[in-house]
């Protein structure tokens, strides 16, 4: 029989301490209910392969499963409004039926989605715009105090990866998150996680630049997540396809937890969790 494996509690994450539920790992799993995603567009369209796909992330141990209904991959064009809000509606509720346990985040840049999840228990929203495309989803996440995914993105997906340009990529990611961060307290968000954003406008060099100094970003206090799998910074430099990317992608999320990462965003949540154990076991030693 089917046993709900997800995150062991009998309350949502908007009952428990947001401190204590990312003061350890946790690994987020990818479902992108998109035709164009880069990795898995097309495979989660149909009710029948989305719950199945939701089941097997939460035998394998996921934490957070993230529904995302606009592709972001680079020279995508959002698609419509009213379309997003249709499926994000559907599955977040359906979701939530079928795995009450189970945490829910939403990725999308609109607030009409983000208040469309809420309505149907999504428990955090996962902005890849930073408020950039639709600031009022400041105010539907400020006025139900859920935990928001801050990320830095240059440019825009249709052509962020065309030119990205930095004088000092860590020097000025440091300085959006300060400043975007005391915006959001002035809002009253304070249940924020850090999102470097690799992949979404910056160049293959400033991805590992910020790997390589990822653990500065555990200056300003709030949960860094590392979403890298399977991606163009691991395919380009290895000449492989994304369907061979699993092996690298778990040594870079291997490097992030090391750098004091504390979600992995990941479409592989059993190779994920098992870096998570392993570490874990090592500490102990």
């Amino acid at each position: 029989m089917y046993k709900d494996k997800s995150f062991n509690s009998d309350i949502s994450i908007e009952k428990i301490n947001y401190s204590t539920f990312f003061s350890t790992p946790k690994v987020m799993g990818i479902l992108n209910i998109t035709n164009n995603s880069f990795y898995d567009g097309g495979k989660y369209i149909k009710e029948s392969s989305i719950i199945k796909q939701c089941k097997k992330m939460i035998e394998e141990g996921v934490d957070i499963i993230d529904i995302g209904a606009c592709s972001s991959k680079p020279g995508s064009l959002p698609v419509e409004e009213k379309k997003e809000i249709e499926i994000i509606k559907k599955y977040t509720k359906l979701i939530k039926q079928k795995f009450p346990k189970t945490i829910v985040s939403v990725d999308t840049f609109r607030s009409s989605v983000a208040e469309i999840a809420i309505e149907n228990n999504a428990d955090i929203i996962n902005d890849i715009s930073a408020g950039k495309f639709d600031s009022k989803i400041f105010d539907v996440v400020a006025k139900n105090n859920l935990p928001y995914i801050l990320m830095h993105m240059q440019g825009e997906p249709k052509s962020m990866q065309e030119k990205p340009i930095y004088k000092n990529i860590i020097s000025e990611l440091l300085d959006f998150f300060e400043k975007k961060i005391n915006f959001l307290n002035k809002k009253g968000i304070k249940k924020i996680i850090i999102d470097p954003g690799f992949g979404f406008g910056k160049s293959l060099e400033n991805n590992y630049t910020i790997l390589k100094n990822l653990e500065k970003f555990q200056k300003f206090g709030y949960p860094i997540i590392a979403g890298v799998s399977r991606k163009s910074m691991l395919t380009k430099l290895l000449d492989i396809d994304s369907k061979d990317a699993l092996n690298s992608t778990t040594i870079v999320n291997t490097i992030a937890i090391r750098k004091g990462c504390k979600v992995l965003r990941v479409h592989d949540v059993k190779q994920a969790k098992e870096i998570l154990k392993i570490l874990d076991y090592l500490k102990e030693k």
